[in-house]
């Protein structure tokens, strides 16, 4: 055979020792001994070596390990630009890049030179193959194929580029295209079925057929969609090619050697669910577009869409099966998730898929589809809380430990910490809503007689933690004096609930005042004449007091509004000092950035403390002049 010499040489270095040398080896470095390199973002660029041109259009890209060119489209590793741009032999380019990363060329393997030149002829069979289905398509047997493709709306162009072509319904009709393989070829590739005590069949039979293709172009497997189910309804819709030495339907995306590179210029990849939408895709004008080969993504297709872009979009069907394969996506994407690599998803109206969307409403919306793309996270989100009834707080509890369930599947720590306080955030938010703001009525209809006060029923609990609170169990003075206040002006715990509740939450030593005065607000004398502390025996505020909202001889009206202030710079001092806390603990994970936080926070804090100095003094001071 042509090439089996170097077959034999390939042979001895296994995929995963290629990787390594590959990963060891700085692609930019090996190229620059050649050219003059110039930094573009995270890419080199230069002239083309390999056709003329003015302005670069040659790249090279480290992380990823290959280079491009979108002029003439060469594209390749380390090991390809040796053997392409100095001439040097394979053996000869993985010898030297192998000596340079400090690597020792494997001996030769004379069984993985036989299963080489194994290779080598199932590549003949899959490429004979291709060329006859396609001389079939043309055919007068093909009409029923090529009528199936003129209602799909494909091109020409279309019908060409992806290769399409036609199974005959006869049984042998392979075997004696491809007399020249031996059958054994032909069973190995896939082409043909052998069943015990039966005589071998063609597998792809009356059938419109696709090629598949690995990343370097080679026909390896192919797919088949029937024409006339009626004639054997048992027959599945779709068929392809089995498990082979050429193929592994777990490390293949279908049209992967056409998309990268189209990728690679828009910066998006996207996924679908099977190949022809993916070709629907590509008639359409979005040549980005790659599918699994009939099972859920796996994780080796996960890696091989992230070599091409951080971020791919799955755009699966709008159905209910849609759905679930996003999910199984999603599921198998988690565990592998890392800093700057993620999935985005678009969901598509029910029942469409990216080709009755194109055909019913342009490709105008299908961009917009794809440029409306949700985030894992969302996606995660909406899915789990559709996924159930919520009607209980057993349902509730349910979602929570389903999105749990999916926090902890991840494995990075940073990632997995950053989904569990969204996830619970957006729970906490969905499952205990605030409470609606309840309705006020201005003391003006108090006095008309417009407002009935319910009998006031604060109960012994309640009225021992306020009092504990008002006699000094309350941290500082001026928590003190904001519970005091507001047992003296009811009508003011209700106006203030969310900055309350807030308070409580993060304070635990005046908590249980607080909970006290929001739970019996609705059924206290909220009158301007009384005040909880002469209904039910509280203690009353100090006689003197550096502020004026105690002060009984202040006008009610100005006590309110310097209450309300009081509130405000209440509550907003445990939360700066809560965030300030945040920013210390994470200095080893984050050094500059809780520094820059620190400070940020302290400058903050010492403003409001300024604030609260002149809060009391503005307040002793009014005293004062009142005794005066």
């Amino acid at each position: 055979m042509a090439g089996a010499g170097k077959v034999r040489s390939l042979m001895a270095l296994s995929p995963q020792w290629l990787d390594e040398l590959r990963m060891r080896t700085t692609l930019s470095a090996v190229i620059g001994r050649t050219l003059r390199l110039t930094k573009a973002g995270r890419e080199f660029k230069v002239c083309c070596p390999f056709h003329n041109e003015k302005t670069p259009s040659f790249y090279v890209n480290d992380e990823k390990g290959f280079y491009h060119c979108f002029g003439c489209e060469a594209h390749g590793d380390a090991i390809r630009w040796l053997t392409d741009q100095r001439g040097m032999p394979f053996m000869d380019a993985v010898k030297e890049l192998a000596a340079e990363a400090g690597m020792e060329v494997p001996a030769p393997d004379p069984r993985a030179a036989q299963r080489a030149e194994k290779r080598a002829s199932l590549h003949d069979v899959t490429g004979a193959a291709q060329q006859w289905f396609e001389g079939n398509l043309r055919s007068a047997e093909g009409a029923q194929a090529r009528a199936y493709l003129g209602r799909r709306g494909f091109s020409e162009a279309t019908i060409r580029e992806f290769g399409f072509g036609y199974a005959p319904t006869d049984r042998q009709a392979l075997k004696r295209a491809l007399e020249r393989f031996e059958e054994p070829m032909l069973l190995e590739a896939g082409m043909r079925i052998e069943v015990e005590g039966k005589d071998p069949y063609d597998r792809f039979r009356g059938r419109l057929m696709l090629p598949i293709h690995d990343t370097r172009g080679r026909v390896i497997a192919f797919g088949g969609r029937i024409l006339d189910s009626d004639a054997n309804p048992n027959a599945p819709k779709y068929l392809n090619s089995p498990d082979t030495p050429l193929f592994d339907k777990g490390r293949t995306l279908y049209n992967l050697h056409r998309a990268a590179p189209a990728a690679r210029q828009s910066g998006r990849m996207i996924v679908v669910e099977g190949y022809m939408d993916a070709i629907a895709l590509a008639n359409a004008g979005i040549d980005e577009a790659v599918a699994p080969l009939g099972t859920a993504l796996t994780e080796n297709q996960l890696e091989l869409l992230w070599r091409q872009v951080e971020r791919p979009t799955l755009c699966f069907d709008g159905d209910n099966a849609g759905q679930r394969a996003a999910m199984r996506a999603i599921s198998r994407a988690l565990p592998m998730l890392r800093p700057a690599h993620s999935l985005a998803i678009v969901r598509l109206p029910a029942g469409k898929d990216p080709d009755d969307l194109i055909r019913e409403n342009g490709l105008a919306a299908m961009e917009e589809a794809l440029a409306n793309a949700a985030s894992l996270l969302d996606t995660l989100w909406e899915f789990e809380k559709a996924a159930a009834p919520l009607n209980s707080p057993e349902d509730k509890a349910g979602l929570k430990a389903r999105l749990l369930d999916h926090v902890e599947a991840i494995q990075h720590p940073d990632i997995r910490a950053l989904y569990k306080r969204e996830l619970l955030e957006r729970f906490s938010r969905f499952a205990f809503p605030p409470r609606p703001p309840r309705e006020f009525k201005p003391r003006g209809e108090w006095k008309k007689g417009g407002f009935r006060s319910p009998a006031p029923t604060l109960s012994d609990e309640a009225r021992d933690r306020l009092t504990r609170a008002m006699q000094g169990g309350a941290r500082d003075a001026l928590t003190r004096a904001v519970i005091a206040g507001l047992v003296r002006f009811p009508d003011q715990i209700l106006p203030h609930e969310d900055a309350l509740a807030e308070l409580a939450r993060r304070d635990q030593n005046v908590g249980p005042a607080i909970d006290s005065l929001l739970e019996a607000a609705e059924t206290l004398d909220l009158s301007a004449q009384s005040t909880i502390s002469l209904e039910r025996g509280l203690p009353a505020p100090p006689e003197k007091t550096s502020f004026a909202f105690l002060d009984e001889g202040t006008d009610p009206g100005d006590a309110r509004e310097d209450l309300a202030e009081a509130v405000s710079l209440l509550v907003e001092r445990p939360a700066l000092e809560s965030a300030l806390a945040e920013a210390t603990a994470r200095f080893e994970r984050d050094p500059e950035g809780s520094i820059a936080d620190q400070a940020r926070l302290r400058e903050r804090l010492l403003a409001l403390n300024e604030r609260l100095k002149r809060f009391g003094r503005k307040k002793a001071a009014a005293a004062d002049e009142s005794e005066s």
